[in-house]
C-alpha cells in the first residue's frame, strides 16, 4: 500500500465518523428546543443589538404573541418604558457576569395589571453582546404560599376549635348550672345578674359551635353535579339576603361532576355568594355572576404525594368595590373582616373546606370586579 493510500484511509474514516456524529447532534439540538419549550420559565435570549434572537412557549405566552414576531424586536418594545429589565441586560453586558434580581414590577404593554417576576441575566458564552433573560413569574409562586398559608391556617383553626370544645364547653355548663341555682336564691335585685352570668355563657357557648365547624373530621363524600349545588345557592340567596342582586349564569353544561359532600359546597359557596352581596350593597346595579369551566393543565402538589389535577373551576364574580389592599393578602385568615358586626370566619371556612376536599381557592380583586375562583378536582370512579 503507498504512503498516498494510507494517508487517504485516516481521512476517509474521519469522514465517515464525522458525518455519524452530525446526525445526533441535529437531534440533540431538536430535543433541546424540546425541552426549552415545556419549561414553565420564560426564556429569552437578546443579541448584542438589544433585539430578542430566540424565546420559548413560555415566553410566547407571558408576552402574548408568538416566537416569529417576537424574534428581531427590540426588548425595549417589548417592556415598558424605563423597565429595570433594559437596564438588568446593560448591567450583564458591561460586567460580563450573571445577575439576579427578584420581585421586579414588570408590567407589559396592553395590561392592566403589572406582572412581578424573578429574574435570572447571564451573558451567553462565545457570543459579542448576546444575554440569556430567564423569568419567573412571581404571581404564581405568590398563590403557592398563599395555598399554603390558607391550608396552614385552617390547620391552625381547627386545633384552636378542638381545644375550644373540649376545654371551654364543659366548665361553662358548670358555671350556667350554678348560676340557675343561685337565681333561685338570691332577691329580684341580683336576679338580675345571674340572667347575664346565663345569657352570656349561652352567647360563648354559640361562639363556640361556630369554631367547631372547623373541627378536623372526616368527609362522606358522593357524585356531586356543582351546577345542582350553583342552583340551590342561588334560590336561597334570592329568597333571602340577595333579593336586590341580579344574578347572571355563565355555566360549562358539559362539566364532568366533582367528589365532594355536598352540604359542606353549599355552605363553602353560600358563603362567598353572600360576601359578594354584602359587598354590593345596596347599589342598584348590583350584580352577581356565577360561572363555571373546564380548565385542563392546573394541578396541585402536596408533600410526598403525587400531583392532583385541578380541571374544575367555579367562580363568583361581583360588581362591588373590590377588596381593600390592606387585607387582600390575609383574605381567608380567620378573624380577619371588614365589618363592623363580622367574626372574620366565613371566608376562613371556605377555604378549610375547599382545602379539605383537596382544591384550592383564591381572590381577584379589582374595583367592581372581585373574582372568587375554586379548583376542584374531578370525580373519578372507584376513588
Amino acid at each position: 500500500m503507498s504512503s498516498e493510500t494510507r494517508t487517504r484511509a485516516p481521512r476517509r474514516a474521519v469522514a465517515r465518523a464525522a458525518s455519524r456524529i452530525e446526525t445526533p447532534l441535529r437531534v440533540v439540538g431538536g430535543g433541546a428546543r424540546c425541552i426549552l419549550d415545556i419549561l414553565p420559565n420564560i426564556i429569552v435570549s437578546v443579541g448584542g443589538d438589544g433585539a430578542v434572537n430566540d424565546a420559548n412557549a413560555a415566553a410566547e405566552g407571558f408576552f402574548e404573541t408568538s416566537r416569529s414576531i417576537l424574534v428581531g424586536q427590540s426588548l425595549e418594545r417589548l417592556v415598558p418604558f424605563g423597565s429595570p429589565l433594559v437596564d438588568l441586560v446593560r448591567q450583564v453586558r458591561e460586567r460580563g457576569s450573571a445577575i439576579n434580581e427578584y420581585r421586579i414590577d414588570l408590567g407589559l404593554p396592553g395590561h392592566e395589571a403589572d406582572r412581578r417576576v424573578d429574574v435570572h441575566c447571564a451573558p451567553l458564552p462565545g457570543s459579542d453582546g448576546s444575554v440569556l433573560l430567564v423569568l419567573q413569574e412571581r404571581t404564581i409562586a405568590d398563590k403557592i404560599d398563599r395555598q399554603l398559608t390558607h391550608r396552614g391556617a385552617a390547620r391552625s383553626v381547627s386545633a384552636l376549635a378542638s381545644m375550644l370544645a373540649h376545654e371551654i364547653k364543659n366548665p361553662l355548663s358548670g358555671i350556667r348550672g350554678a348560676a340557675q341555682l343561685l337565681e333561685t336564691a338570691v332577691g329580684d335585685a341580683d336576679r338580675a345578674l345571674t340572667r347575664l352570668i346565663c345569657d352570656e355563657t349561652d352567647r360563648i357557648v354559640r361562639l363556640v359551635d361556630r369554631m367547631e365547624v372547623f373541627s378536623e373530621r372526616p368527609l362522606e363524600r358522593e357524585k356531586v353535579n356543582i351546577h345542582s349545588v350553583l342552583g340551590h345557592v342561588k334560590q336561597v340567596a334570592q329568597s333571602g339576603f340577595a333579593r336586590h342582586v341580579r344574578f347572571v349564569e355563565n355555566y360549562d353544561p358539559s362539566l364532568p361532576p366533582i367528589l365532594a359532600n355536598r352540604d359542606q359546597m353549599v355552605q363553602a359557596l353560600l358563603n362567598l355568594v353572600k360576601n359578594a352581596a354584602e359587598a354590593i350593597g345596596d347599589a342598584v346595579d348590583g350584580e352577581i355572576e356565577l360561572s363555571t369551566a373546564y380548565r385542563p393543565g392546573v394541578s396541585l402538589r402536596a408533600a410526598g404525594q403525587r400531583p392532583i389535577g385541578l380541571p374544575l373551576e367555579v367562580c363568583v364574580r361581583d360588581n362591588g368595590p373590590g377588596v381593600a389592599e390592606d387585607i387582600a393578602a390575609h383574605l381567608f385568615d380567620p378573624f380577619v373582616t371588614t365589618k363592623t358586626s363580622g367574626t372574620g370566619l366565613g371566608l376562613a371556612l371556605v377555604a378549610k373546606i375547599v382545602n379539605d376536599h383537596g382544591g384550592i381557592v383564591e381572590c381577584e380583586s379589582h374595583p367592581r370586579r372581585t373574582t372568587f375562583r375554586i379548583l376542584m378536582p374531578m370525580y373519578r370512579p372507584g376513588k
